[in-house]
């Protein structure tokens, strides 16, 4: 298999649509135990983990996962220093399938765990799932957006919508912080 069997998404946010404040660092605010548990099965169920130079996951599994660290600092695909598992990837200069191939052809899913434009490179092939939590008490003015086209008048949600995802049933992971997710499907 040169593919992932799936691909799937996982955000967390705060009301105001961001997953990191100003400088790029994930707040206390957004590490919700619930989320996080819910975030690191979902991570030890992938065979390969997608993410850009600043996101990470960390957790006791993290340096045992296979990673493509999306950058524009090498030409296609190259070992990552940092973790023996993984690639730093240019999306420019090889393909996903081309990436997955240098993993062996893992079987299994593929889970995108951002930035921004890390998101942005899985809308046409399509996401199987996109598991959105929202902390609904925590603001980030100034922080950096889950996805590049929000504005004051479109939502993640909407853009979510505008992809072709359907929100599932809202699960309340915390009620005391506001915290829910939904997972947004095809």
């Amino acid at each position: 298999m040169s593919a992932p069997s799936r691909i799937e998404a996982f955000a967390i946010i705060s009301a105001d649509g961001k997953i990191a404040d100003a400088a790029g660092h994930m707040p206390v605010a957004l590490k919700i135990d619930a989320d996080q548990e819910f975030f690191h099965a979902g991570l030890d169920r992938a065979a390969v983990v997608v993410h850009g130079r600043r996101s990470h996951e960390g957790g006791p599994n993290a340096a045992r996962r296979r990673r493509l660290v999306v950058t524009s600092r090498v030409s296609s695909l190259e070992r990552a220093p940092a973790y023996p598992k993984a690639l730093l990837w240019n999306p420019r200069g090889a393909s996903l399938a081309e990436a997955w191939s240098a993993f062996g052809s893992p079987s299994g899913p593929l889970a995108v765990i951002g930035g921004a434009d890390v998101y942005t490179l899985f809308w046409e092939a399509g996401y199987d799932a996109f598991h959105l939590t929202r902390v609904a008490q925590a603001l980030l003015p100034g922080g950096r957006p889950v996805f590049r086209d929000l504005s004051p008048r479109r939502t993640p949600e909407d853009v979510l919508a505008s992809h072709g995802l359907h929100p599932g049933v809202a699960q309340t992971l915390d009620p005391v912080a506001g915290v829910t997710l939904v997972t947004w499907v095809p």
